[in-house]
């Protein structure tokens, strides 16, 4: 017999083909639904009984609340821009998994993501357009010697083939946030408007916002202002949202990163491949490592938003990540 895996499964094709590639491999997997207070474990339990394999549900929904929304609300209350997925991957997801796991006397988890782990290091996946790691930088280091990630060797359609045998068509593809289909309504809800006034960088009005949670660095959508403006920078003591027509005048070349986590060892001046946002081709920087990190990027990142996370690699090895000051 195998050993015991404890699998987080939301239902979708992603841990359905997890599920299935554990079991080819020799593992015996026990199905994980977190219940965060929305959504549904029908499919994660249909999964389950069709591969015959054990399924549990653990309610989390008080732990996402505290560490996940009020996270994301604490966030934009500082007028920064938060990353809630990677903060989920820490402090709930991995860390309830890790935590039922002992409970049951089980000590390895899985999830659906796409990325790999090699000798106690976190990879890229073979499907780099679905690389996850950006968003796994924060786990604990630890955690990468009990964490398998069964896709990490496949492709998007070769999983979809995988688990079209059990009939699941749901995809997991990622919203903006998990918790809220429509987020300016959400946000707008939870911390209610805030006006003040909109100035460029000389201090002459503009114009009027609603609150500077609903704005991040490089908008330019919602200003309703004549011309061509970007958000700047926010001057949460005056309530002020600074703007620019100067696109250059939003890009910067150092960004220091605190708090930050590192997976990999890395030398006082590191080269590096970094990314300032999940959606953006990795760029030259070098990274100096000390109470804070600092990055120097070889040229200018246009738009760099604090609150966001900067994750830095090493050819397909990622070595940590750290949220923009």
């Amino acid at each position: 017999m195998g050993k015991k895996i404890a699998l987080g499964l939301s239902g979708g094709v992603d841990s359905a083909a997890a599920a299935i590639l554990l079991k080819k491999a020799g593992w015996q997997p026990v199905g994980v639904y977190l219940k965060l207070g929305h959504g549904s474990s029908r499919s994660a339990r249909g999964i389950c009984k069709k591969l015959g394999i054990p399924f549990c549900e653990y309610d989390v929904s008080g732990d996402f609340k505290k560490e996940v929304i009020g996270y994301f609300l604490s966030e934009l209350r500082k007028a920064r821009t938060p990353n809630p997925c990677a903060m989920c991957n820490r402090r709930l997801k991995f860390l309830k998994l890790f935590e039922f796991a002992k409970k049951k006397g089980i000590d390895y988890v899985a999830t659906g993501h796409y990325a790999k782990i090699r000798n106690g290091e976190l990879l890229m996946p073979k499907d780099l357009k679905k690389d996850q790691t950006y968003g796994l930088c924060f786990l604990k280091k630890e955690w990468l010697k009990k964490i398998v990630f069964p896709l990490g060797n496949y492709t998007k359609g070769e999983v979809y083939k995988i688990a079209k045998g059990l009939g699941i068509m749901k995809s997991e593809e990622s919203q903006d946030l998990c918790f809220a289909d429509n987020v300016p309504e959400y946000i707008e809800d939870n911390l209610g408007r805030k006006p003040g006034l909109i100035k460029d960088g000389e201090g002459r009005t503009l114009g009027r916002h609603e609150g500077l949670h609903f704005y991040t660095i490089g908008q330019k959508k919602g200003l309703n202002l004549p011309g061509s403006y970007y958000v700047k920078e926010f001057d949460v003591k005056n309530n002020q949202l600074i703007v620019t027509k100067n696109k250059n005048e939003i890009s910067r070349k150092e960004i220091v990163l605190y708090p930050f986590n590192l997976l990999s060892a890395v030398r006082a001046k590191e080269r590096v491949m970094a990314k300032v946002r999940y959606r953006q081709e990795l760029s030259s920087a070098t990274l100096q490592k000390g109470k804070k990190l600092k990055v120097v990027f070889n040229k200018p990142q246009y738009s760099v938003t604090p609150g966001q996370f900067c994750v830095f690699y090493k050819g397909n090895v990622c070595l940590g990540g750290g949220a923009i000051c």
